[in-house]
C-alpha cells in the first residue's frame, strides 16, 4: 500500500490528515483523518455510508478526490452510480475483498 497526502489546490502543498492510498490490486482510497471516505476500483466508486459527508473539510477533499461537488455526488448516490458501503469495518485490503465479493462478483 502506498500513501500520500492530498495537496492544496491553491498552494500545491501537502494537506495534513487528508490522504490518498493506492492499494495492491489497483484500488485507490481517500482517507480523511482515520476514516476511509471513498474508494475507486475498476471504474466503480464506493463511499462510506457513515462518513462520506461528515464535515466541510471531508466534503472539500472528497470533492477533490472525485472531481465534483457535493450536489453531483448526491445525484450519483441517488442514481446508484455510487454505492454507499461500510469502508471502515477493517483494514483496506479486507475492505476491497468484501466489496469484490458483494458488488463486483
Amino acid at each position: 500500500m502506498r500513501v500520500s497526502n492530498m495537496k492544496s489546490t491553491k498552494s500545491q502543498r501537502a494537506v495534513p490528515n487528508q490522504y490518498i492510498l493506492h492499494g495492491n490490486k489497483g484500488e485507490v482510497y481517500f482517507q480523511s483523518y482515520k476514516s476511509i471516505i471513498a474508494m475507486r476500483h475498476k471504474g466503480k466508486t464506493y463511499l462510506d455510508k457513515n462518513y462520506w459527508d461528515y464535515s466541510l473539510t471531508t466534503s472539500k477533499y472528497r470533492g477533490q478526490f472525485l472531481g465534483e461537488n457535493t450536489k453531483e455526488t448526491k445525484r450519483k448516490i441517488a442514481s446508484g452510480e455510487y454505492l454507499l458501503v461500510d469502508l471502515n469495518i477493517d483494514n483496506p485490503e479486507n475492505i476491497l475483498l468484501n466489496i469484490l465479493k458483494t458488488y463486483e462478483g
